[in-house]
């Protein structure tokens, strides 16, 4: 497990492992949501690289008949 520590500025080094694994880069920007006490740090994708992520998804069979609006 990674461990990291707020510096007195309260900013934060995200390990090299983490780094690498998420190809994360200088500048990229995140997302900070604090939800029951837990902090999670999300990095934002662009529209390009989150394009196609869902191919082959079907919303046939979502719902009911009856649950539609």
């Amino acid at each position: 497990m990674a461990t990291l520590r707020l510096s007195p500025k309260y900013q934060v080094v995200i390990p090299a492992e983490i780094r690498k694994k998420l190809k994360l880069h200088a500048g990229q920007e995140m997302v900070v949501i604090e939800k029951d006490g837990i902090i999670r740090i999300i990095p934002v994708k662009s529209l390009k690289e989150v394009k196609g992520f869902v191919k082959g998804v079907t919303t046939q069979d979502l719902r009911e008949e009856g649950e539609r609006i």
